[in-house]
């Protein structure tokens, strides 16, 4: 239970999760090297439970996005950036702690690797049955991805 609990929290990166939508010409798509590997799925009722670990370069970013429900990540490695469409920090979160997305075309974000060291989250997805891990958005205005 402690181990789920530890992958449920995120952050994110949840960001990364926009690994797995398609893009339009004015989404901003992570960046070159992100790469995401599943390690389990479940599904109960109309929800899918979703692990994913989530590998973001030095100097990448996961893409502006949202989720279609909460998402939970644990940093197990190096130190995640997290931004909120305002341009502003939300939050730096480093080895060993969690993250948490509420979700929702509110809550537009992107999470960044400005370390030396490859990010490395473990990601809980809550989504609706059969949804996209994320949705990808357009830069909101800040002058970085």
């Amino acid at each position: 239970m402690r181990t789920l609990l530890r992958v449920g929290v995120t952050g994110a990166v949840a960001a990364a999760t926009a690994l797995t939508c398609g893009t339009t010409a004015q989404a901003t798509p992570p960046g070159p090297g992100v790469t995401a590997r599943l390690i389990s799925q479940v599904t109960v009722g109309g929800t899918d439970y979703t692990v994913r670990e989530i590998t973001v370069p030095p100097g990448q970013a996961t893409g502006w996005h949202y989720h279609g429900g909460p998402v939970y990540g644990y940093v197990k490695q190096g130190t995640l950036s997290h931004y909120h469409s305002d341009c502003a920090s939300d939050g730096v979160y480093p080895k060993g702690t969690v993250v948490r997305e509420p979700g929702g075309p509110s809550d537009v974000h992107l999470g960044r690797n400005l370390g030396d060291t490859p990010l490395v989250l473990e990601v809980l997805y809550v989504l609706p049955h059969g949804s996209a891990f994320s949705e990808d958005v357009p830069n909101p205005g800040c002058d970085f991805e």
